[in-house]
């Protein structure tokens, strides 16, 4: 083989596990953040909403105050039910969100069934913190 060819391969090669290895770690995170924003809906669904602000990432208690987010979720949360099922579609990796800080986020969806919302989508964004702890940073209902 020429020692170009060669040079070629080896390059490809280092960019392939270069992405690979860039995948699991996303892969990772993804699934870490998940774990996250079940036991947040889990809270959320138990009507804990003073525990859910507890558990939110700093940058969500920052904007947010505690009497705010608990009236926010007395409001709008109580008329959809009970959650009868709740399927992931899916969790997407990125170091930005727009309105939000550069750092590690995953943006994590549901599709959920509600009592009262038969078709529903639900959205919470982890975001890593500082200290090494997935925390959520928002939480939406379309």
């Amino acid at each position: 083989m020429k020692p170009v060819t060669v040079l070629k391969m080896m390059v490809v090669l280092a960019t392939c596990l270069a992405v690979a290895s860039f995948s699991l770690a996303d892969q990772e995170k993804e699934k870490a953040a998940g774990v996250v924003a079940k036991e947040y809906l889990r809270l959320v669904d138990s009507g804990l909403y003073a525990e859910s602000w507890e558990v939110s990432a700093d940058f969500f208690k920052n904007l947010v105050p505690k009497s705010g987010w608990i009236g926010q979720l007395e409001e709008f949360r109580p008329p959809f039910g009970r959650a009868l099922s709740r399927e992931l579609l899916g969790a997407q990796y990125t170091r930005s969100l727009p309105g939000a800080p550069e750092g590690h986020y995953v943006v994590v969806r549901f599709a959920t069934v509600f009592e009262n919302q038969p078709e529903a989508l639900e959205t919470v964004t982890p975001m890593l913190e500082s200290d090494g702890v997935w925390r959520v940073s928002g939480y939406y209902i379309h």
